[in-house]
């Protein structure tokens, strides 16, 4: 048969050292072959050179609302407190549904130029930024559909139950197209009575919950008891996702096995913000600071789904970043002193094939009927990609080229 597309000799990410190389056949958007060496005709064919292929990275966690606001909201200059929700809080007025559209469209397109394919997205809602950042993001769901599957998860950054008008704004996102509700706790007068109400939502609406959950340097007051406890309740067991946990990294090991116990039990999957863990934790000390953040590798290895994202760029959450995941991963293993080639593969897994999964994506992964999202890495493998942070060379979304970059050259004299 002949081929839309023909990506030949590259490297699947299960491939066994010494296994040779693939190529790949795709035909209406979608993978038709795989096979060691395909004899047919093609619109398009791409050289793989013997480098590794994957289906792209998938960002679980990311706020494309309220990116690249540094110009408007500098950084604390002192160590304690952060103070980067009240910084940004202090500038939501500015924001117009064209300028969230911008700022946001900035951001999106660095990561789609470092090989995401998929994306959660958290877009805050409040009285004073009323619904304008999720139309502002909502803008971006068609227009990039080419690049990137983006879904919307609204959430009430400074508060629920202690902020009136945000339920109700909540609810009208829901209506409007947000396909996930979340929450942020800490910041609410009542946390408990604000994880209870975001279940009512989730079940109205029939959507999936991603929470931001116990951020601190303690283990005390641990609300993801309670998020277990209702996702048993309600049944949502597998859609259910909560983020940061930063409390987690203060419990010793025994401690910390239990929890993972009961979140693998009752479903609730862990997303890690490294960058962010890492630049807000540990302020409370001017020595041996605490890294922060929370050892995902163990939590996976209590059964627990566990991925691995961005949260914020270039905002005061998190003043860095260039929208590459793979970067995320690596500090990641670097961070919790994960090291070994399986521990390695294991967060690799998670900014793909485990943060799919916790997205309930069935359809990623390179197979015959799977979307043709392909990203070309500049390894030979996974491990040695994360390890070196290696640059996506070549993309495509569903069979149509997103992404080329030139491999870097040496001029020697």
């Amino acid at each position: 048969m002949d081929f839309d597309l023909l990506l030949r000799n590259v490297r699947l990410p299960e491939a066994k050292p010494g296994d040779p190389t693939t190529d790949i056949g795709v035909a209406n958007g979608r993978i038709a072959a795989i096979a060691p060496r395909i004899e047919a005709h093609a619109k398009e064919e791409a050289e793989g050179n013997g480098l590794l292929v994957c289906s792209g990275f998938v960002e679980t966690h990311i706020h494309l609302d309220k990116s690249c606001i540094l110009g408007r909201c500098a950084c604390e200059a002192q160590r304690h407190p952060h103070g980067a929700m009240e910084r940004v809080s202090a500038v939501k007025h500015t924001f117009t549904v064209e300028d969230v559209t911008a700022r946001a469209s900035r951001t999106l397109e660095n990561c789609v130029l470092h090989g995401a394919t998929r994306m959660r997205t958290h877009v805050e809602v409040d009285p004073k930024v009323g619904l304008r950042g999720l139309e502002g993001v909502m803008a971006l769901t068609e227009a990039y559909r080419w690049a990137i599957d983006l879904e919307i998860c609204v959430m009430p950054q400074e508060g629920l139950t202690n902020n009136p008008g945000t339920d109700e704004l909540m609810v009208a996102a829901l209506k409007q197209g947000a396909t996930v509700v979340g929450a942020a706790p800490n910041y609410d007068s009542d946390r408990a009575a604000q994880i209870r109400r975001v279940f009512e939502m989730a079940h109205e609406f029939d959507v999936d919950i991603d929470m931001h959950l116990d951020s601190g340097s303690s283990a005390e007051e641990l609300d993801t008891l309670l998020v277990c406890e209702l996702t048993e309740k309600y049944g949502w067991g597998g859609r259910v996702a909560i983020g940061h946990v930063t409390k987690l990294a203060s419990m010793p090991w025994a401690e910390m096995d239990r929890v993972a116990k009961r979140m693998a039990d009752a479903g609730v999957a862990l997303t890690v913000l490294t960058a962010t863990d890492l630049y807000l934790g540990g302020r409370h000390t001017d020595h041996n600071v605490p890294r922060n953040v929370v050892d995902a590798n163990r939590l996976a290895e209590q059964g627990v789904l566990c991925s691995v994202a961005s949260n914020n760029i270039l905002n005061p959450f998190t003043p860095f970043g260039d929208g590459q995941l793979l970067r995320q991963a690596n500090m990641q293993a670097i961070v919790t002193q994960r090291g070994s080639d399986p521990e390695v593969r294991a967060v690799w897994d998670m900014v793909t094939k485990d943060a799919a999964r916790l997205m309930r994506q069935t359809d990623y992964g390179i197979a015959p009927g799977n979307p043709a999202d392909l990203v070309v890495l500049d390894a030979e493998t996974p491990e040695m990609a994360l390890r070196t942070i290696a640059p996506a060379l070549m993309a495509w979304k569903r069979g149509r080229r997103t992404v080329s970059r030139e491999k870097a050259r040496l001029h020697r004299p």
